[in-house]
């Protein structure tokens, strides 16, 4: 099978573990992921089957959407609600929506942003959450990341152990981490913070509609009525350009292509299809020439 499979990750479950099922399941070793969800997040993940793990790494890179939930009144290790509680501070007062609404106004658009020490990042070869179980702290590179929108979805709800409790959506960039994004959101309200619930919704073209359970993918898988999206289809959002039987042949021979033949006003990298609509490579601006070579072809 050929294509990609919109699952709705369970939580209690990595991305790789869901990558093992779908192997089994399928009985095919060619089964990758386009991004990692820590294994209490639930929602969007693609998987990408057969022939379509040569598109996964072209994937990763659309903006996400996601559900959270924000605990004010303590923050922990791991910035979410599966590490040691760090800073306790008993949240006095009222939280209004206005003071809510005017953070997420502030944050909304580009900013710096340092990954959590409990993360999937590399820094020398190795992730960050093994320097931190080992006890070490190591110097995290900071990424520019774009908070395209942040709304208030719930009321704002006050516990009896001095705790504040509200969720929220957000989409943002490749990159951001909704964890560090609940922490900022505590510290401009002034207390320590946490992220308490997670679900991604939304990963580029991909929503949590088109998903299936795990237990619907197994299902359908057994009963022989499983289909997938095609790698066109999944590209579809992917800046692209339909080029002509002559270039086709060249593209299928990875020639480095003139502008012209992948039109001047091209992306890069850019998708190419064929005029029968099949997505034949992906091609980029080379750093020093006038032209463009392939990154990946996908025959």
């Amino acid at each position: 099978m050929d294509g990609v499979l919109l699952l709705d990750k369970p939580a209690g479950m990595t991305s790789h573990d869901c990558v093992n099922i779908a192997r089994k399941v399928l009985k095919t070793k060619k089964v990758g992921h386009t991004g990692t969800l820590d294994p209490n997040v639930t929602g969007v993940l693609p998987l990408c089957i057969g022939r379509a793990t040569k598109i996964s790494q072209f994937l990763t890179a659309n903006e996400k959407e996601y559900l959270g939930e924000v605990t004010l009144g303590f923050s922990t290790t791991t910035e979410d609600a599966d590490g040691e509680m760090v800073d306790r501070q008993f949240v006095e007062g009222e939280i209004t929506e206005e003071d809510v609404k005017s953070v997420f106004n502030e944050m909304m658009g580009p900013s710096i942003q340092v990954p959590p020490m409990y993360s999937a990042v590399k820094v020398n070869g190795k992730k960050l959450y093994e320097y931190a179980r080992a006890g070490i702290e190591v110097e995290r590179p900071k990424r520019e990341v774009t908070i395209e929108n942040l709304e208030l979805t719930s009321q704002i709800t006050k516990t009896d152990d001095g705790l504040v409790k509200f969720s929220f959506r957000v989409r943002g960039s490749k990159g951001l981490f909704v964890r560090t994004v609940a922490v900022t959101i505590g510290e401009k309200l002034g207390y320590p913070a946490h992220m308490s619930y997670l679900r991604r919704v939304a990963s580029g073209p991909f929503k949590i509609e088109s998903c299936l359970t795990m237990e619907e993918f197994k299902q359908r898988a057994e009963q022989g009525t499983l289909t997938l999206m095609s790698i066109e289809e999944a590209m579809s959002a992917f800046p692209s350009v339909t080029v002509d039987a002559w270039v086709e042949k060249l593209v299928r021979n990875g020639v480095q292509l003139h502008h012209d033949q992948v039109k001047q006003t091209a992306s890069s990298p850019v998708a190419l299809f064929s005029r029968d609509g099949k997505c034949l490579a992906v091609y980029e601006k080379h750093p020093t020439r006038e032209v463009y070579r392939s990154v990946r072809g996908f025959f």
